[in-house]
Formats: structure tokens, sequence, C-alpha cells
């Protein structure tokens, strides 16, 4: 006689995923090497910064090149913080996150009433301004040498010296920030960023001051990624200007394009495939890392437009 086992709804199907994956992440010291642990971590890492980028490509419909110079931002204030202030854990990803969102805030005044390639190539002009001030900024940067001589996060009267503890340090900030993206994704605040994405005209035909929402998607945006560097100089202990730089924010918008715009865990797993082969397999690879990953690329855009998530979406709605 067979059992028959109760089938998940989807959203619990997802809730049910959600947990297994936030527990196999908090077992991963446990079980995996200091260096895995390491490259876990910085998966987590820039997996918040993908999420944060899709607020703008995914939901907004504003492909940004300089995403790089707010996560940047966020790294460098939190390890000045860090240096000069305290090293307290918190105090130093809030920082990071004011620094993020208000870079942004500077920067979106100006990029958000372009549109289209006008609007990306402003983005990209931003980041490389960025960049060229954390190259040059040598008392508070530390110039191309980078800000090195972080210390260890302080959490209550501990300091979170072991690879593990600055593991579980990232993966609460990154759940934290993960959900924040997921609830704005899901509040009214989401569905019109949406409307703005299909049909900008029509969202100020209804009223709606699409400036100031769009505004409000950057500096959103920005002071997620913002938390995300913060994060980066918690687990490293060193911000260069390379983490600020148009790599980085390439890297994220692959990420955002592999894994599939407007979904949460679509730009996670692009930023954990992009992290695994630029990082964990670019020695084995002998250096051709970021030839594997344009081909990756290449192969999303032509047999799974969309990313994963929308070829995963729409496999469900095959079967149901």
């Amino acid at each position: 006689m067979s059992v028959a086992l109760p089938r998940l709804s989807g959203r619990a199907a997802e809730r049910a995923a959600l947990v297994a994956v936030l527990a196999l992440l908090a077992a991963a010291p446990l079980f995996l090497t200091p260096y895995a642990t390491s490259t876990v971590t910085r998966i987590m890492v820039f997996a918040l910064l993908a999420a944060s980028l899709d607020l703008l490509v995914g939901f907004t419909g504003l492909p940004s090149l300089g995403h790089g110079a707010y996560f940047g931002a966020g790294a460098y204030a939190a390890g000045w913080c860090a240096v000069h202030v305290t090293a307290s854990g918190p105090v130093a990803l809030a920082v990071a996150i004011a620094a993020g969102a208000v870079v942004a805030a500077i920067a979106g005044c100006v990029a958000v009433r372009a549109r289209g390639v006008f609007f990306l190539m402003l983005t990209l002009a931003i980041g490389e301004v960025v960049q060229q001030l954390a190259e040059s900024w040598h008392d508070v940067t530390g110039g191309s040498n980078g800000l090195y001589g972080i210390p260890a996060a302080r959490l209550g009267g501990f300091s979170l010296i072991d690879v593990g503890a600055r593991h579980w340090f990232v993966l609460a900030g990154f759940a934290v920030g993960a959900a924040a993206v997921r609830c704005i994704a899901a509040s009214p605040l989401g569905d019109t960023l949406r409307g703005i994405r299909d049909n900008e005209a029509r969202m100020r035909a209804l009223g709606y001051r699409v400036y100031h929402y769009k505004l409000a998607a950057f500096i959103i945006s920005g002071a997620v990624a913002g938390l995300a560097g913060g994060l980066l100089a918690a687990h490293q202990r060193l911000v260069t200007p390379p983490d600020v730089g148009l790599g980085t924010s390439i890297l994220a918008l692959l990420a955002v394009t592999i894994g599939g715009e407007g979904s949460l865990w679509g730009p996670c797993v692009g930023a954990a495939l992009v992290v695994v082969i630029t990082d964990a397999l670019g020695s084995s690879l002998g250096g051709h890392g970021p030839l594997v990953l344009g081909l990756l690329f290449v192969v999303v855009v032509f047999a799974l437009p969309g990313g994963l998530a929308r070829a995963v979406a729409a496999r469900r709605r095959a079967a149901s």
C-alpha cells in the first residue's frame, strides 16, 4: 500500500527551500574547509550586491554599469569606521548602508533623468568617477594600495577573527538585506516600480511621480549595495579600488542576467556561478575563468532568454 505524500503549494515550497538554504549556509563552517567557507561567504556578499542591482534592473528597468560605486562606498566607509572610530560590526554596517544610500542619492538625482543608453553611460561615468576618487584620496582610502589593516569586526565583547565567525556575521547581514529586498519587491512600491518598468508613460499619465519613484529605487538599491560592501570589508578586512570599479559592476550585472531579472533567488544563483567560476575554479581553468563566464553568458542569452529564474517559472507553469 502506497502512502500519498502531501504536495506543497508553490509559496510553501519556496519557504521550505529558503529555510533549507539558510540552514545549509549556517552549517557550512562546520563541514567545509576554511578556504571553502571563505568562498561561500564571498558568494553571499556578491549575491546581496546582485540582489540590490536587480531592484534597478529587474523591477524598475534601469540597467546600471556603476553599481560597484555604492558597493565600494559602503566597503570603504565600513573599513574607515572600523579603523578610526569603532570596530563594532553593527555600527560599521550602519555606516556602510548610509554611505551607499548617500552616494546613490547624489548619483541618482542626475542619472534617473536619463533613459536607455544615456542612463547606462551616466552610471558608467559615475562608477569611474568614484573609482578614481578611491585611487586618489590616499588619506581616506589608501590610494592604489587599498584600505588595509581593518580590524576584525566586534560583536558585543567578541572579536570575529575566526573564519566561521565572520561567515555567520555575513550570513546575518545577508539575510537582513535579502529580506529587505524581498519586502520591497512584494510591497506597493514594488508594484509601482514594475509598472514604471513596463509602461512609464502610462504610470506618468495616471499621476505617479515617476522621477521620485525611480530615485527612491536608486537610493534603496544603493543602500543595500552599501550593506553588501560593509559585509565585504568585514569578511576580507581589505578594500581596494577594483572593488569599486567597472569590473565589479559588470560581474554584478552578469549575475543578474544569468540568474534572471525580477526574482530574488535568480541573481543569487547567478552570483554563485560568477564567484565559483572566477574565484574557486579560476586557477584550475588556467586563467580562463572570464572566458568560461562569457561562454556561459552567451549560452544563457540564446538558450534561456530571461535567465534561469524565468526558465524555471516557465517550466512550472507548463507542468501545472
